[in-house]
């Protein structure tokens, strides 16, 4: 072989190599199957990965349903959050607005009047003539409420009536309320059709129908007294007459209206009507 068929040869083996070259570049390569694409992804993880992932996932949907859970019941009980409570706000605002005395209103000075003034009995301190807050209208403040006024003594208290109050009652009164409705009527009593239509006469119809006394110019009667041996249908004859005028029955027992103290007894009993 010649010198210049060996280099032609050289040059043709070249070419070779680098078209075999280009196509290599060319050539994109078979496309990676699920299972190639799994083990990639499994490439460095140990054997618990997942399932600790998948635990922290739980734990954080745990997490965040207890908070959710947490925020329902805190509002209904109209706390925030622990995490969302701000102290020095909640002094900063009781300085502000310092507590409130708790009194009653005994007699309106001047009433229906703009310079209307209020005689106001504190308990252990006495009674004082103070104004009432701008905030309030005077029809909000009657005679015999209770209200909540700027504690006496501090300074740059003006003893003005800052917020009227519910009326106090007692709890032993509380629980003498029956709110259930009594299923009793006329028809479950036997052999006191007289009382019965007395009864009727007398609280029922002023109950029902108040319009008629007032066309007559009468005052309706204020109550009746029921009484006899046990077992003769007093209390069913009660329990007739509140369901059906739809008032509230209240069973009171005798005993539980005598008291230690004089008075007691008689303002339960207020309370209770």
């Amino acid at each position: 072989m010649t010198k210049e068929e060996k280099s032609n040869s050289d040059a043709a083996a070249k070419q070779n190599t680098d078209k075999k070259d280009d196509d290599k570049k060319n050539d994109g390569g078979a496309p990676l199957s699920e299972s190639d694409i799994a083990l990639f992804k499994r490439y460095g993880k140990g054997p618990y990965a997942e399932p600790i992932k998948k635990a922290e996932d739980d734990i954080k949907n745990f997490n965040q349903k207890i908070t959710a859970l947490c925020g329902i019941k805190e509002s209904d009980t109209g706390l925030a959050l622990p995490a969302q409570w701000n102290l020095a706000q909640d002094q900063m605002m009781l300085k502000q607005d310092p507590t409130l005395q708790v009194g009653r209103c005994t007699k309106i000075l001047n009433a229906g009047q703009e310079d209307a003034k209020y005689i106001v009995h504190l308990k252990h301190m006495g009674k004082f003539v103070v104004g009432l807050d701008e905030k309030l209208a005077p029809t909000d403040v009657e005679e015999g409420m209770r209200v909540g006024t700027e504690r006496a003594g501090v300074v740059g208290s003006k003893l003005q009536i800052k917020l009227p109050l519910p009326p106090k009652i007692d709890p032993t009164v509380t629980m003498m309320t029956v709110e259930d409705k009594p299923d009793v009527t006329y028809n479950d009593l036997g052999g006191c059709k007289d009382q019965i239509e007395k009864i009727r006469e007398v609280v029922e119809l002023p109950l029902l129908h108040p319009e008629r006394f007032i066309q007559l110019g009468i005052d309706p009667p204020k109550g009746v007294l029921l009484y006899g041996p046990p077992g003769t249908g007093k209390t069913l004859t009660a329990r007739a007459v509140a369901n059906r005028t739809d008032a509230t029955f209240i069973r009171v027992i005798g005993s539980e209206l005598v008291q230690r103290y004089v008075g007691e007894g008689a303002r339960m009993v207020r309370e209770i009507f």
